[in-house]
């Protein structure tokens, strides 16, 4: 009796423990509620295994297995140092070229009246000399009624004017023909200046175009009242646009030679002046868009850009492409070293802008290290 005890025991133990185990793997997936782990993940919910092949270990670094680096499509190359020109990153902003563009305003005050072919608008290409718009003069009450007093005692005398040389041309013969001469002087002196007062009265300005290009500002409508200060088009050329830099340090200005736009491509900038004043504390650099490609980002008069100046002196580091710095989750600038064959780690550097297209690092790298130069924006993803 005491032996079949123990056993039913024992048979009565075996499903307990199940349980347990079982109770204790959920645990291994679950948490209670408000649970964190090590790191201060949750574990209160099922946990997600990370993406097959992508990973960030606790360095900082990532790994990436081969079949995702072929689907990102990264590319590595060695770093070795080389010399390039000394570049300087400016402020700047697109401006119109003087002798291509040109504003049209108006002499005097007044209502706006649509041209032959309407009221241009903005875009639309124009001709030296086009009509844009008329410009109705409207002169003040009291020397509008001033002037048309004046009128009509001009139109009196003219009439009396006509009947007296009426007169004296019946009377030719017995008349001296230099009195008749004279009368038919001063009567057409008086009519020309009757129309010269008459038309003042119902004038209007025509608006012409003062160079060829395309309208880049039109503020007017039908019926608008303007003043004469004010701008009512504005015409440019895209093909000859200024880009006006702005720097602190006049030795920059004199070293300068040519110039590109970060982030724009087919534009090459020839500088122009330097100035000699500083406006705000900054000395102003004047270049001109000498080559502007048919593929080249169309450039906005106002615009603001950066311009990456290249001087004659040279600076040591090691050139990569642009695409190849990236930021970090500090917002610092980093290029990605691969160290191994599916191991990639970030590495701090200073650098300066070549072009629109390359850059050097100064600071950071040695000539030995693996560079990511495609794909980078993509590893600094992984998480």
């Amino acid at each position: 009796m005491k032996r079949t005890y123990v056993k039913s025991q024992r048979m009565t133990l075996i499903p307990a423990v199940m349980v347990a185990l079982v109770m204790l793997g959920h645990s291994a997936a679950y948490g209670g509620p408000g649970a964190h782990g090590p790191n201060g993940e949750h574990l209160d919910g099922v946990s997600a295994a990370p993406a097959a092949g992508l990973a960030r270990l606790p360095d900082g670094s990532v790994t990436i297995s081969k079949l995702a680096q072929r689907r990102m499509e990264i590319r590595t190359q060695l770093a070795p140092e080389s010399d390039a020109r000394e570049t300087f990153e400016l402020p700047g902003r697109v401006t119109v070229d003087p002798n291509s563009g040109g504003r049209v305003q108006s002499t005097h005050g007044g209502r706006i009246e649509s041209g032959p072919n309407g009221l241009p608008v903005v875009g639309r290409a124009v001709k030296k000399g086009d009509v844009l718009g008329y410009v109705r003069h409207h002169a003040d009450p009291y020397a509008d009624a001033a002037q048309r007093g004046q009128l009509a005692e001009i139109t009196a005398n003219r009439k009396i004017l006509e009947q007296r040389v009426t007169r004296l041309e019946s009377l030719e013969g017995t008349v001296p023909q230099k009195d008749i001469s004279a009368a038919r002087l001063e009567l057409a002196s008086l009519t020309e200046r009757e129309r010269q007062t008459g038309s003042s009265l119902v004038s209007r300005e025509a608006l012409l175009a003062s160079v060829s290009g395309f309208i880049a500002r039109a503020d007017v409508v039908a019926g608008q009242v303007v003043d004469s200060k004010d701008v009512l088009f504005e015409i440019v050329d895209p093909s000859q646009l200024l880009v006006e830099a702005t720097t602190a340090n006049l030795a920059i200005g004199r070293k300068v030679k040519t110039a590109e736009l970060l982030g724009v491509s087919g534009v090459t900038l020839v500088a122009v002046g330097v100035g000699q004043s500083m406006r705000d504390g900054l000395v102003p650099i004047i270049f001109r868009a000498a080559k502007i490609a048919q593929s080249a980002t169309p450039l906005a008069v106002g615009q603001p850009v950066t311009v990456l100046a290249q001087s004659e002196s040279r600076i040591r580091g090691i050139v990569l492409p642009a695409e190849a710095v990236v930021k970090n989750t500090a917002n610092e600038p980093v290029v990605w070293i691969k160290l191994s064959a599916e191991r990639y780690l970030p590495q701090p550097v200073r650098y300066q802008a070549l072009d629109s297209r390359s850059v050097v690092i100064t600071n950071g790298l040695s000539a030995d290290n693996r560079v990511v130069v495609q794909g980078a924006s993509l590893i600094a993803q992984i998480r």
